[in-house]
């Protein structure tokens, strides 16, 4: 194998997502240019770019990235164990997503609703993607015997992004409040 075979092979799409994933999980949308990922990935912007195609597709590919990276980090949680009842789910899900570990992951996702709501380009496509991921992982998720997983993982979804917001602007306790209260 040549040298630059080994360093392609190092400087893989796959070895390059999780450097650059953390670079945004740490410094958020606002560190996503092109030159500090590719410091991050100890790389150069026209590897990127070689690697990706161009900065919109590398975007999209490490926030695909790291919406896999939380569904995953719920998949352990959840022990391979499927809930009884969307109460239990909604339950085990805002327990984890509440730990201190995951605050990283909920703040970009309230940097990237808020560029979408600004109509930043990219933002938009970003979350809609981001969702359409969870809202298929959630559909997984739910009980066996549930008559909707697809209206049942719509409606945990809702629940659980609202309770997460009023978390975020420090309204847990509205929330939490909502969240047990609600019909399921």
């Amino acid at each position: 194998m040549t040298g630059i075979q080994k360093s392609q092979q190092k400087l893989s799409r796959e070895a390059l997502l999780p450097l650059m994933a953390n670079h945004i999980l740490t410094h958020g949308m606002g560190g996503a240019s092109l030159r500090p990922l590719a410091k991050a990935a100890g790389t150069s912007d026209r590897m990127l770019i070689y690697h990706f195609g161009n900065k919109e597709r590398l975007i999209a590919d490490v926030l695909a990235y790291i919406a896999r990276a939380y569904s995953e980090v719920l998949d352990a949680s959840l022990s391979g164990e499927r809930s009884t009842s969307r109460r239990e789910l909604l339950d085990r899900i805002i327990k984890r997503t509440s730990g201190s570990d995951m605050e990283p992951f909920l703040a970009l996702w309230w940097e990237i609703v808020a560029g979408s709501a600004r109509d930043l380009p990219g933002y938009r496509a970003a979350a809609q993607s981001v969702m359409s991921q969870l809202l298929a992982w959630l559909a997984e998720q739910m009980p066996e015997n549930d008559p909707d997983p697809s209206g049942g993982a719509t409606y945990l979804l809702t629940m659980i992004e609202g309770a997460q917001m009023l978390s975020a602007i420090g309204h847990d306790a509205i929330g939490m409040r909502g969240l047990e209260t609600a019909p399921l």
